[in-house]
């Protein structure tokens, strides 16, 4: 009997269908019992006798999938894949799918949370009214607000829909020629970067793995601004971005996605930004979809796998 294992930790907590879908097709699974991401060793070691793999966000270097003798298709659950080593992938024959649509509005929804929060300092005035001070602290509107936006794929043009009725200003930069129904100016980043009070990031990590934010785009910002990222860990400098945060320059930051998770940095010493711990697509019914999405083309791999 074929082998699946399913290494993303909330798997079919709130829906058993994925489940059910797995085993009948007759597959063993195992699921990653250890509920958090798992390392590239702890991962390798997993897909020592693994057929097939339900992905989180664990790192599928070249050496693990090396590792991987009987792996025959990789299906993330969620949009991005650049923690699997596609290349290495390739060459080993190995298929690699992933649901691009599933997390859309979750994370759109929650960038356009945090900016709310961010603007009124919600989080803030909860944690001072709970320490016993009565304190009111003078926001901001999104209203009326620059809001620059980085990477203008599914999210983020999804972001930018959802602040339309916001009564926002958008602009927009992108490496790649988008095809796009929603007309708004496409700008280089660094006069998107001075031009914005808002700006989020929606694009994956570039391939020279440098962040697209770092210090001296981040001098490059209007001071006072607000930076989000819902998008990937790696794209901010976040050392230059405490300084920034420390000094002043920006207002305020949020981040559901850091370089290297669990965050334990000193971000969190800071009161002017929001950590979140890649929370992005965890609503249940895009959690759901996903999760369905990719036992299904798990399935569909199965069967064109079959037909070689």
């Amino acid at each position: 009997m074929k082998k699946v294992f399913v290494s993303t930790t909330s798997f079919a907590k709130d829906d058993e269908t994925p489940l059910k879908l797995l085993k009948g097709a007759g597959l063993t699974v195992c699921l990653n019992l250890l509920a958090r991401k798992l390392s590239e060793k702890e991962i390798s070691g997993f897909l020592s006798d693994t057929d097939y793999l339900i992905a989180g966000t664990e790192p599928l270097t070249r050496d693990v999938l090396k590792y991987a003798k009987k792996l025959k298709i990789i299906s993330r659950v969620g949009v991005g894949l650049d923690t699997v080593d596609l290349g290495t992938a390739k060459d080993l024959g190995i298929m690699v799918y992933n649901t691009p649509f599933g997390p859309t509005q979750a994370v759109a929804e929650l960038t356009i949370g945090l900016m709310l929060d961010l603007l009124r300092k919600i989080s803030n005035m909860d944690k001072d009214l709970r320490s016993g001070a009565w304190e009111k602290h003078m926001g901001n509107l999104l209203q009326g607000k620059n809001v620059g936006i980085v990477g203008f794929g599914r999210i983020g043009q999804r972001v930018a829909e959802i602040l339309m009725s916001f009564g926002t200003e958008i602009s927009y930069y992108d490496i790649s020629t988008i095809k796009s129904s929603l007309h708004y100016p496409l700008k280089p980043l660094n006069k998107l970067l001075q031009w914005a009070d808002i700006v989020t990031l929606h694009c994956p990590v570039l391939e020279d793995s440098k962040p697209i934010i770092g210090k001296e785009e981040l001098k490059n910002m209007k001071k006072g601004a607000w930076l989000i990222n819902t998008s990937r860990g790696g794209l901010i400098d976040e050392d230059a971005l405490y300084t920034s945060l420390k000094e002043g320059h920006l207002s305020g930051a949020a981040l559901d996605v850091f370089e290297r998770e669990p965050y334990k940095g000193s971000l969190s010493e800071l009161d002017n930004i929001i950590l979140t711990p890649h929370i992005g697509s965890y609503a249940k019914e895009s959690r759901i979809k996903m999760e369905i999405d990719a036992v299904n083309n798990l399935l569909a791999g199965m069967k064109c796998d079959r037909e070689r």
